[in-house]
Formats: structure tokens, sequence, C-alpha cells
């Protein structure tokens, strides 16, 4: 067994909660630091389908990248969240802007590994902002299959407007408007997860390639390698990646 404490005090060590944007909420957001567990459900957000499967597998904590308890909360229901896992005496720790920031080892810095870049450095233009180098020079379609098989998507959303790619920023999730430092760092290519119409159009003018995997393929790519990190550190302790959850997403 361990208990909250322990995971909350692993995390300080390289994805610090003081480390988060200002509006975020992360951190221990249902249950108390002294809560003992010994079975972790793991997932990008969590869902009431999340919850229910936790309940299934004996899971004492749900550790999520997206909070739980974002905005004040008015009121709440019988299948709302926070609830559910009060009800079920399931606690939730939701690691996000400050796991999204970190350069030992973070959602970028997993989306980079996965894309196969080298080289790897934090922006000073942006603040959730990495970039890196491919091994070698390709063109902009090539790099757009690769990100789509290296991320597993079913599809995505990709420009040429510059033809080859050689320096990748990404930005995670909703990343778009990274594109101006994208473009001030040199990058041919931006990789993100949601980006707006004015901020595509910005990008065309830069002439900076993009490439836009959706939110939850930009992010999920964390839970896999986080998993193996907490089974390193906590190796008593059995987690589990949810199979519940998933944007359901469907493309034509």
């Amino acid at each position: 067994m361990a208990t909250v404490k322990q995971l909350l005090d692993w995390f300080e060590g390289f994805a610090p909660t003081a480390s988060a944007m200002d509006f975020d909420n992360v951190g221990l957001l249902v249950g108390d630091k002294g809560q003992a567990f010994s079975r972790v459900l793991l997932s990008l957000d969590i869902t009431a389908e999340v919850v229910d499967e936790a309940a299934a597998l004996g899971c004492e904590l749900i550790l999520s990248h997206h909070p739980v308890i974002f905005q004040p909360l008015k009121r709440m229901g019988a299948r709302d969240v926070p609830y559910l896992l009060a009800q079920r005496g399931i606690a939730a720790v939701c690691m996000h802007t400050n796991l999204d920031l970190s350069e030992a080892f973070g959602v970028n810095t997993c989306l980079a590994d996965a894309l196969g870049l080298q080289e790897l450095r934090k922006s000073q233009k942006g603040e959730c902002l990495f970039v890196g180098t491919l091994p070698q020079e390709t063109d902009a379609a090539a790099f757009a299959q690769h990100a789509k098989k290296a991320l597993g998507c079913e599809g995505l959303r990709y420009t040429d407007v510059r033809p080859t790619v050689k320096t990748v920023a990404v930005a995670s999730g909703a990343g778009g408007s990274d594109i101006f430092a994208a473009a001030e760092e040199g990058a041919d290519a931006l990789v993100t997860g949601e980006i707006k119409h004015h901020e595509i159009n910005a990008a065309n003018a830069l002439g900076v390639n993009i490439v836009d995997a959706g939110h939850f393929k930009s992010e999920d790519v964390v839970i896999l390698p986080l998993k193996q990190r907490l089974e390193a550190a906590f190796p008593d302790i059995m987690f589990t990646k949810s199979q519940a959850y998933g944007d359901k997403m469907k493309y034509l």
C-alpha cells in the first residue's frame, strides 16, 4: 500500500503543482492525503464511465491529466463525477499544466518522443511549446502520415505550405495559439491537438505547417509512459490504463 501523499511527493520531483498555470486546478482534488491505495486507474479524463471502471477494478485512486473539478461547482447530480468519486470513496489526483510544462517528463516530452524528435528543448517564446528535430528531413505529407501512425490517429488535419519538415514544434492539447512562437523558433511544422481558424490562417501566412492530431491523441500519449514510471517507483501498486475512456471521434 501507498498513500496519496507519497504519490503527490513523487510528482513534485518533476512536475511540481506550483508550476501549473494560474487558471489551473491540479493535485489532489477528491479525497485526502492520508488515503491509502493499492490499485490505481490512469486516464486522460475522469468520466462517470471511468469511475465505474475504477470501482469494478477495485481501484482506490484515479490519476488523470485533466482536472475533474475545474470551474466552481453549483450543484452535483447522482451521475456527476465528483459525486460518484466521493460516494465510492475513490480519490482523484489530476496533473494538468504542470505535467504539460515539465521538461524532465511530461505530455509534450512524450509527444515529442512518440514523433521521434531529437535535441528537444523547451521554447523560450511559448510557455507550453517544445522544439526538436527529426532525424532527417521529410516532406510535409510524409510527416503528417508519420504523425498519424505514431499517435494512433484514425485521421488528422495537416497543411503543406512548407514543402519539407525538419524542425518540429509540439504543443499538446489546445496549443494552436503557439503558432506564433513556433514560427519565431524557426519550426517547419507545429504538432498540436486543437487549432482555431484564425490560427490556421496565421500559420499559412507564416509558412509553418500544421498537424492537428486531435486533443485526445496529442495528450493520451503520456498515459502509458507515465504508467511505466509509476510501476518502477511503486512496484507494489497495480496501475491500469483506462479502457473505458476515449474521445469517441470518428472520421469519414
